[in-house]
């Protein structure tokens, strides 16, 4: 793991890392037939709520780069430090796990079925990395002047600091929802779907 300069953001690193654990543990052994399974047609499977995570992920990477690029080239450093407001953290815990509401995700990030655990483990483990990398070049320039689309809850942009607090709280939200599914009563048993 790289890590960044500043104590916030080695933090945010710290998040990302744990994230990557926590969803290799999630689907440790599990068969295809228990990656896709849903608890009701209406619910995500374990392999929906990842997918959902890598098309964000994948998103906010490709937002994220060129604003990083562009400090780069113009020089722009802050020396402050991020502080969250209390809109900034009102938003964080409306994020966090166990969610107290539910929302629908936009189209553009409703994750098809059927996708195997080999293709979507590593893409979501290779994002981590790239956000933590990503993190550290953020670090190096400050992020009070950069501003980030906030691609679920447009029109708003957060600053980069809370761009990635968000993404690693929305992270949290789906692989919490992914364990529900996993600890579910009628999820199919380890050894009837692996003979």
């Amino acid at each position: 793991m790289m890590t960044a300069a500043a104590p916030e953001f080695a933090a945010l690193q710290a998040q990302f890392e744990a994230l990557k654990t926590q969803a290799s543990a999630l689907v440790a052994g599990l068969a295809e037939s228990q990656f896709n399974w849903r608890p009701a047609r209406h619910k995500w499977s374990i392999a929906e709520c990842l997918l959902h995570l890598n098309m964000l992920g994948d998103r906010y990477v490709h937002v994220i780069e060129p604003l990083l690029e562009e400090a780069r080239t113009k020089r722009q450093t802050s020396a402050t430090s991020p502080r969250h407001g209390w809109f900034a953290r009102w938003i964080l815990s409306k994020t966090e796990p166990p969610p107290k509401r539910s929302f629908r995700a936009s189209r553009s990030f409703r994750p098809p079925d059927g996708q195997p655990v080999t293709a979507v483990l590593p893409t979501f483990l290779h994002l981590q990395d790239q956000l933590i990398r990503q993190i550290d070049q953020a670090a190096r320039l400050g992020t009070a002047h950069i501003k980030v689309p906030a691609l679920a809850v447009r029109p708003l942009k957060f600053d980069l600091h809370l761009t990635f607090a968000w993404i690693a709280a929305h992270e949290r939200r789906h692989l919490w929802q992914a364990g529900q599914v996993r600890q579910h009563g009628a999820f199919p048993d380890m050894r009837v779907a692996t003979r």
